[in-house]
């Protein structure tokens, strides 16, 4: 069995990226690892998330509100997004061909039928995301994981093809440890490095980027502090806050940097550890024209005058602990740590926009949201597909998002001179 603690979650866990659920498709099994290399990492470090409940309540649980906890869960209903209602649960390739979700017994399937004929049906096992952009499913054949075809897609409200998926029916996608290294805190890879598809533990397995993901597998913490609870220093864990700019960096950049290849095996590196002794990092600067809004948050940001001329990290905008998502006055506050008219690098629209409001709202002007054009799901009854949307991470000047914020700004305005005019 899971241990206990991933048993609990399946009661406890309620559906909510901030890494997105579509990173599948930029997974590589290509990777060139040393075959004789002995894994560091074992299931037995790790304590789950539960014993962390115990001393750390309120982080915890704000914590499992996040895109980064709901990034994998269990297949059941109450995490999945999608319908399984008469109607609502269907995907049709063709007239002939169609996929159907569907309940049976205490299960959830996803059952491929040919005109009218059941021909294939597989099981919800792991949900992948939270839900925020889509979800995406896994199924176990043995000991190997499989994507099933059949994505869900928030922004459309409606079940969609898997992203990269050509417009027929597919169960036979190999999921790698490199796409579970960046949807979960632990999987036990079981087989040889040069076999493929990766064969995994069924049962060593931590879901969800939980808090061991970033203070490291807590197992001896855990039992040194039983053991001494008046000790109220943290022993055997790692405090991200004492990383250096670089170990801060490279913590989010494992999963954030792009296209990464892999020089170690998945889930070795760990937060506070150097990245490229992990991994063979790109050299290439690459524009931030070639970069993608999915996966590369990274390479956009360290592409910012921003990032450049301060010391600042993603946690200087990003709490790992809070769900924050959509909640762009905090983040603008948290802009203005930096930028300020008393520092004379205030926002140059202050004399078109009220500064109230500039301050509500720096991010749609200078992060705005853009199409990806990595992520491209076919929705059903279309040809083209349809891409996800998601914010840039390079901060700078955006010519047309700004004339829409003043356009909106200049209407508010006509709109608040003519109450004015009229209560006179």
């Amino acid at each position: 069995m899971i241990r206990k603690v991933f048993l609990s979650r399946y009661v406890l866990i309620v559906s909510g990226m901030i890494l997105s659920v579509f990173i599948f498709i930029t997974c590589s099994n290509k990777e060139k690892t040393n075959s004789k290399y002995i894994s560091t990492v074992k299931y037995e470090q790790f304590s789950g998330e539960l014993s962390c409940a115990k001393c750390h309540k309120d982080i915890y649980e704000a914590h499992i509100k996040t895109s980064h906890y709901l990034t994998s869960q269990i297949g059941i209903e109450k995490n999945i997004k999608g319908s399984f209602e008469a109607g609502k649960n269907t995907f049709s390739y063709n007239p002939s061909v169609y996929i159907s979700m569907e309940k049976r017994n205490d299960s959830l399937y996803q059952v491929e039928y040919v005109n009218g004929i059941e021909k294939t049906a597989k099981p919800f096992d792991f949900v992948v995301g939270s839900g925020k952009r889509g979800q995406t499913f896994m199924y176990w054949n043995k000991s190997n994981l499989f994507q099933l075809p059949i994505t869900y897609f928030t922004s459309a409200g409606q079940w969609s093809n898997s992203p990269g998926y050509s417009n027929k029916v597919m169960f036979h996608r190999p999921i790698t440890s490199r796409c579970l290294e960046c949807h979960s805190t632990y999987f036990n890879k079981i087989s040889d490095a040069e076999k493929y598809p990766e064969e995994f533990s069924r049962t060593d397995i931590v879901l969800g980027i939980s808090c061991e993901r970033c203070h490291g597998p807590g197992a001896k913490h855990v039992e040194f502090h039983t053991k001494n609870p008046d000790q109220k220093i943290g022993q055997y864990i790692l405090n991200p806050k004492t990383f250096t700019r670089q170990q801060s960096l490279d913590m989010c950049r494992v999963c954030h940097g792009g296209k990464l290849s892999k020089t170690k095996p998945s889930f070795e590196f760990k937060a506070g550890d150097t990245l490229s002794n992990f991994f063979a990092t790109d050299s290439v600067t690459k524009s931030v024209a070639d970069m993608d809004v999915h996966g590369n948050q990274f390479g956009m940001l360290s592409a910012s005058k921003c990032f450049n001329l301060s010391e600042m990290t993603c946690s200087s905008c990003h709490s790992a602990h809070d769900n924050e998502i959509g909640k762009l006055e905090v983040f603008s506050q948290r802009c203005m740590n930096c930028h300020s008219v008393s520092k004379n690098n205030f926002c140059k629209m202050v004399d078109k926009v009220s500064a109230e409001k500039l301050k509500k709202n720096c991010i749609d002007c200078h992060m705005p949201e853009q199409s990806s054009r990595a992520i491209m799901v076919l929705l059903q009854g279309q040809s083209i597909p349809t891409s996800a949307v998601m914010r840039s991470h390079f901060i700078s000047i955006y010519p047309e998002e700004t004339k829409q914020i003043l356009s909106g700004a200049k209407n508010e305005k006509k709109k608040m001179s003519s109450i004015i005019n009229q209560e006179k």
